[in-house]
This record gives structure tokens, sequence and C-alpha cells, in this order.
């Protein structure tokens, strides 16, 4: 009698141990699911912020390419004159927009000039669709240095020193140009986004490497 008593405990005992796994199983079940729900969520939430986010900014750009720069100077890009030369050219404007050039272009991947260069090699340059930045030393250093490091992340620009300008800071493409009164000047974002191999680009797609280094 007491031998079957100690097997019927025993018995209780394995079955009480087995619900008690079983309940711990579906606890972790419903646990696991409850967390990767949570995880799934947020990613989709992350995805939907990082989308969302991703056509604002191209929805900004594409405003800021059709919106006119303000105090923007335009020049008839057919009157400007595109020949390719070896003699030296007298421009209108300083720093110049456009017209004939040296064959060799300068180089404009992003490069930041120390010394001043050609104006017949960086006019080239801004037919293969460049954005020329160009500062006096009247410009603030802070101002330079910002914009340098926006040129070096910028395919198809370039930076030079330029004392003949009245500004202290002038953004030039082919046939637009304008004045800015500092690196923050949101004229500057606008210029970049427009006229880096924008629309008014006589050979869009053109090089801006292995031409002119300067010096």
């Amino acid at each position: 009698m007491a031998s079957r008593q100690t097997t019927n405990d025993r018995r209780a005992r394995i079955e009480e141990m087995r619900r008690a796994e079983q309940s711990r199983e579906r606890r972790n079940r419903i646990i696991t699911i409850s967390l990767s729900t949570v995880v799934v969520a947020g990613l989709v939430g992350f995805g939907a912020f990082v989308l969302n986010k991703k056509s604002e900014e191209k929805e900004q750009q594409v405003a800021e390419a059709k919106a006119p720069v303000k105090a923007e100077q335009s020049w008839d890009a057919k009157k400007l004159g595109n020949k390719h030369v070896e003699t030296p050219v007298s421009y209108p404007m300083k720093p110049p927009v456009g017209g004939d050039h040296n064959p060799v272009w300068m180089n404009c991947n992003g490069d930041v000039y120390k010394e001043p260069i050609p104006d017949v090699n960086a006019v080239h340059a801004l037919e293969h669709g460049a954005v020329w930045v160009t500062y006096t030393d009247k410009a603030a250093k802070g101002d330079v240095d910002k914009l340098a490091k926006k040129v070096k992340a910028t395919p198809y620009s370039l930076m030079s020193p330029y004392k003949d300008q009245k500004a202290a800071v002038t953004l030039s493409a082919w046939g637009k140009q304008v004045a800015v009164d500092s690196a923050d000047d949101p004229r500057v974002n606008q210029f970049f986004t427009k006229y880096v191999q924008g629309p008014q680009t006589p050979e869009p797609g053109a090089a801006c490497t292995g031409g002119l280094s300067g010096k």
C-alpha cells in the first residue's frame, strides 16, 4: 500500500513539473512573439520614417531646383560663345560665367585651389556643368572653410581665391552667378542643387578630371 502511494506521489510530482514546464514554455512563446512584434513594428516605423525623410529631401531639392535664386545674374548662353582658343580671352564679368576658353578644363571634381586659377580653364569647367566658388580676402575664414568642405564633397565643383570680384563670396555656373552673404546663406545650397550638372550645362556629363590641376 505504501509503495503504491509513493508511486502515485511520484507521478503527481512529475505531472506537476510537466504542467509547470508547459506553462513556462507558453510564457516564453508569448514573450518572444510580443518582442518580435515590437521589433518588427519598430523596424517598419523606422523604415517609413527614413522613406518619408528621403521623400521630403527629394521634394525640397526639386523645389530648390525650380525656384529662382534671389539676386542671381543671368547671361544669354547663346551670346557667350564657347570656342576653344589658345589665346587670352577678355571676359565682360569677373569671375567669368562663359565664353571662349582654353581647350583644357580645370579639374572640378571637388577641387579646392589655394591659389588663383586661370579664367580660361575655369570657364571650360563651367561648360562641363561645374559650379565655381570664388572668394576674396574679405571673406571670413570660417566661411571659406565651410565652403571648401562643401566643394570637396561635391563632384562637378571647384573653388579658388579671386581678388578682382566685387563680392566677398561668389558662386558661378555657365551663364549664372550670385553673390552670397556667407557660407550659411541658403542660396549656396540652392545654387549647387540647381546648377551642378544643371540644365544650363552646355556639355553635361563631360569629364571633371584629367584636366589642369593647378599649382
